[in-house]
Parts: structure tokens; C-alpha cells; sequence
């Protein structure tokens, strides 16, 4: 009943379904991945972004190489801004506008440098492409609460004097001239005293999943579907060729085999001849009067 499926054409459907299917899984499993990453990331910010900020000495491995677990844990720094190395970071969109981030070296009671980064600017209308104004940062003895971020990788495109591409510490260290605790940087979230004007600052990270758990059990979904339009179409089949069948038996074997025999002698239908024109019908009648 099923021998059709056998057939090249329909090995040949099985294989673009196994194939279709194959590539849904491969997209599900890409979206239970992705759901991963930020679950982690969720768990991350729930746990460390509003955690009781811990001491510098506490952390200090960290600010060479940080643990991807600590990241948005929050440290207390005690020391003064280095407003010479202040610098802006390009292109660096909040919640869908254009801007800057503020970035400023801070030296530490101990003698290392590690950087702040100070806060958001919106884009200038006096001057294109920096911002109008940048707030500088107190002055003397600080006391700041960072929270840890791992440092950015460098870009294949230049920055006006004064500026950054991105928050490469590296590069950032070579362009100061001095050394910096390279492993990760601090995203403000307090200053004491706090300065006159700051820039905005950051919104707390999103702690929603999204929408990766839905889209990969439609992948699969998907893959399974095609799995069953497949042995629909199969079922479709077989019921077609069975009702066919069914009709060829329902004739008696001696009517079928007449049927079948008349058919072999039933003489070909002539070609119905072509109708004669006035002109042929005249020469006609001449011919046989013997003109």
C-alpha cells in the first residue's frame, strides 16, 4: 500500500523534510542558546546591581581580569579624579537617542588608576559631533560607588582628539601615557561629595527574557509539522491509489476482459474529410463530363 513511498520522488520529499526539519532544530536550539546568555545575564544584574558595595581590596583581581559572575558588582573607590585624561566615548545610544558616555581616569589612595565611567551626554547643537558641554568631575578626595564592567574590544575606526571609539582600556592606557588597571572599568553609581552637574545617569539593565523560549519552540514546532504534512500527503496517496483499486475490482473479469478486448479491435475513427470548395465541385464536374 505504501511501496510509492520507495519511489526517487518520494524519498526525494523525505529528504527535503529531514533537511527543513534538521534546520528548525538548528534555529530552536540557536534561540534556547541565546535564552541562556540572558538568563545568565538576568541573574547577574538581580544579583550583584543593587548588592552592598564591597571594598576595592575586596576585588583587585578583578580590575586585572574580571570574573564574568562579578560583573555589575558594586566597589566602593577611594581617590581623586585625573580630569586631564578625561575623555568621550562615540556613538553611544540611550533608549534610542544619540549621545556620548563620559569616561575619567581615577587614581586610587594606592597609587593604581582605574576608570570611571561618569555617566550619558545627548548630542551637541552647537558643535557636531561632541556635546555641548561636558560636566567636569569633582574635585580633591572622592569617595565613588562603581559598578564592574568588562572592558570593550578596540574598532577599526578612528575618534576626533579627545575622543574614543570605544572604552578599549588598552589603547586608552597607550594614549595617556601612563598605566591603567585594564581588566575592567566602573560605571557610576554615586559620588561623595557629589559634583555640581552630572551627567545622566545610566538606567538599571532590563531583567525581562524576551521572546527567545517562544521562538524556539516555534522552530520545533515547525520541524514537527513538516514531519506531519509529509504523512498526510503519504496518507492521501495510498487512499487515492486504494480507492482506484477498488473500482478496477468492482468489474466483473469477464466485462473487464471484454472491455479490454473491444478496445484493441475497435477500428480508429476516420478523419471527417474536408468540405470541398465551389471551385474544386466545378473542376470535379467537368472531369467527368470529359472536358
Amino acid at each position: 500500500m505504501y511501496r510509492f513511498l520507495f519511489s526517487s520522488k518520494w524519498l526525494g520529499y523525505l529528504l527535503l523534510a529531514a533537511i527543513f526539519a534538521t534546520a528548525c532544530v538548528f534555529l530552536g536550539r540557536w534561540q534556547m542558546d541565546r535564552r541562556a546568555e540572558t538568563l545568565a545575564e538576568i541573574n547577574r544584574v538581580v544579583t550583584n546591581y543593587s548588592a552592598t558595595p564591597v571594598p576595592f581590596a575586596g576585588v583587585r583581581e578583578d580590575f586585572d581580569q574580571l570574573d564574568p559572575g562579578k560583573e555589575w558588582t558594586q566597589v566602593e573607590l577611594k581617590g581623586s579624579y585625573l580630569p586631564d585624561g578625561q575623555r568621550i566615548v562615540r556613538n553611544r545610544p540611550l533608549n534610542g537617542q544619540p549621545g556620548y558616555e563620559v569616561v575619567v581616569p581615577f587614581r586610587l589612595a594606592t597609587g593604581e588608576t582605574v576608570i570611571v565611567d561618569r555617566g550619558w551626554l545627548p548630542i551637541g547643537n552647537n558643535n557636531p559631533g561632541s556635546p555641548d558641554s561636558v560636566p567636569a568631575p569633582p574635585a580633591g578626595e572622592v569617595t565613588v560607588v562603581v559598578r564592574l564592567k568588562h572592558p570593550e574590544p578596540a574598532l577599526q575606526r578612528g575618534a576626533p582628539e579627545g575622543q574614543l571609539a570605544s572604552i578599549d582600556l588598552t589603547a586608552y592606557s597607550a594614549e595617556l601615557g601612563y598605566p591603567l588597571l585594564t581588566g575592567a572599568y566602573g560605571q557610576l553609581a554615586s559620588e561623595t561629595p557629589p559634583a555640581a552637574e552630572m551627567p545622566l545617569p545610566f538606567p538599571k539593565p532590563s531583567t525581562e527574557e524576551g521572546t527567545h523560549l517562544s521562538y524556539s519552540l516555534q522552530w520545533f514546532a515547525f520541524g514537527v509539522l513538516m514531519f506531519v504534512g509529509f504523512g498526510y500527503a503519504a496518507r492521501q496517496q495510498a487512499r487515492n491509489a486504494a480507492i482506484d483499486a477498488e473500482d478496477d475490482d468492482g468489474l466483473p473479469d469477464g466485462l473487464r476482459h471484454s472491455a479490454a478486448a473491444a478496445a484493441r479491435r475497435r477500428p480508429p475513427v476516420p478523419k471527417k474529410r474536408k468540405k470541398a470548395t465551389a471551385e474544386e465541385e466545378e473542376d470535379a464536374l467537368l472531369d467527368a463530363q470529359g472536358y
